[in-house]
């Protein structure tokens, strides 16, 4: 059998778990006192019911009296005890052999009933004589009655007279239930008034943690590059080391691309010098070393790309505006492919950020419109926008012959040209895949509602 387990607090939020806690112990204390309140309040109220029973058991008491050595009860003016099972009942009685006791004489409302009697209450008024002894009892129309019995010494009768006393105590019960309800309405209203305040306590008292969760969320996504605001002597600290965290990011990803800059510098000067020499002295081996030399200055470019780009995307304060990208590319592309008559119809809100750098983005957006004015007839339609928290959309659709579905992956590949009378490398495809890979995005192909093909391109998204 497997134990239950317990809500795990460490994952909850931290105001729930605030509140959670003192609406625990706050319910606690409130059941509390509301159980001990209504106790008190029935036990006082048993209290005063229970001097009645001994003002009448006092009275029956000073005025018994024994007649031809029979005993005579008092005439009480007590009207209730002479209406028939009127709520308020007495009789005398005596110890009978058998431990119970017998009927001498009882009251008019009694009519043709006795009072009960425990056996136990019988053994312990008979040892505590002159001592009044509370009970609970049940009455003639069986509702619940609060008795007392009492054994006196009558004159010099030889055995002991046990008074008794009753009275229904349903009045009372009604009485604790409604103080009860009352008292559970009250401590709700109390309870929630109290739960209320401590929410907002904790929300007042926590405001600064959640301007400093916003801070943070501004410098990840670009709008500032560090914590700037004012905090408490408990939060300052952690502001502090996230400001030291934020600057040695930065510091990583400049040595990225310092080595990045290097590391390609290093490399292009010898391939140039090995393409130069191989010019200079045609050959069968210099044509070997021209296509080897190309290949790894292809390689060179594609991985310095994507390192550049992977250091760029971890730079969070970099942010680029869509929208003058796209018009730029668009008039510039429809000059290049004047002769053909492409038309470019490009739709992008005005502040619509790409979270890095203004290059990248115009090489990743460049390069697709690029391949829809090579293949179009002569129509291409843009459309950027946001897609979620955090993310943009670039679809770029054209109405030319479009890509068969078995093909598209291989459009995709570096080098990979599906039509070799095309003018082009076939890296266009290739290098929007890599960096947009780099960023954290994607790209899809499909089918678009013009005849072509549609480029669908995810990339993140700098919030305004």
């Amino acid at each position: 059998m497997k134990r239950p387990r317990l809500p795990d607090l460490s994952r909850s939020s931290l105001v729930g778990r605030l509140v959670l806690l003192a609406a625990g112990w706050s319910v606690l204390v409130l059941i509390v006192t509301g159980v001990a309140l209504t106790a008190f309040f029935q036990q006082a109220a048993l209290r005063r019911f229970d001097l009645g029973l001994v003002d009448l058991t006092q009275g029956l008491n000073a005025g018994i009296s024994i007649e031809d050595g029979k005993v005579i009860a008092p005439p009480l003016t007590d009207t209730r005890a002479l209406r028939v099972y009127s709520g308020r009942y007495w009789q005398l009685a005596e110890h009978a052999p058998s431990g119970k006791v017998r009927l001498i004489v009882r009251s008019r409302s009694l009519f043709d009933r006795d009072l009960k009697i425990p056996e136990a209450v019988v053994a312990q008024v008979a040892a505590s004589p002159g001592q009044q002894i509370f009970y609970e009892t049940e009455g003639p129309l069986e509702q619940p009655l609060r008795a007392s019995a009492m054994q006196v010494t009558i004159g010099d009768r030889a055995a002991p007279v046990i008074i008794m006393a009753a009275e229904d105590r349903s009045p009372v019960d009604r009485e604790a239930q409604r103080f009860a309800l009352l008292t559970a309405g009250a401590l709700i209203v109390l309870g929630g008034g109290i739960l209320a305040g401590v929410f907002l306590q904790v929300r007042i008292g926590l405001q600064p943690l959640f301007r400093l969760r916003r801070e943070v969320a501004d410098v990840r996504k670009g709008k500032i590059e560090r914590i700037e605001g004012e905090y408490p002597s408990e939060l300052n600290p952690l502001a502090t080391e996230l400001n030291a965290l934020v600057a040695h990011n930065q510091d990583v990803v400049e040595r990225q691309r310092t080595h990045v800059g290097n590391l390609a510098h290093a490399l292009k000067t010898p391939i140039s010098v090995m393409l130069t020499e191989a010019v200079q002295q045609p050959g069968q081996l210099a044509d070997v070393v021209t296509r080897q030399a190309d290949a790894m200055r292809g390689h060179v470019e594609h991985h310095l790309r994507r390192a550049r780009a992977a250091a760029r995307s971890q730079s969070h304060g970099e942010r680029t505006l869509v929208e003058p990208v796209i018009d730029e590319l668009a008039v510039t592309l429809e000059r290049i492919f004047q002769e053909k008559g492409v038309e470019i119809d490009w739709r992008c809100p005005d502040d619509l950020c790409f979270r890095g750098e203004k290059q990248d983005l115009m090489e990743i957006i460049g390069n697709v419109i690029e391949n829809a004015g090579k293949w179009c007839r002569g129509k291409v339609r843009v459309k950027a926008g946001p897609f979620g928290a955090g993310v943009m959309t670039v679809t770029v659709e054209d109405d030319g012959p479009g890509l068969p579905a078995d093909r598209r992956e291989d459009a995709l590949k570096r080098g990979a040209r599906l039509d070799e009378t095309a003018p082009g490398s076939g890296l266009g495809l290739a290098i929007v895949d890599e960096l947009a890979r780099a960023y954290g995005g994607a790209l899809t192909l499909g089918d678009s509602p013009m005849g072509g093909l549609k480029v669908e391109i995810t990339l993140p998204r700098a919030e305004t």
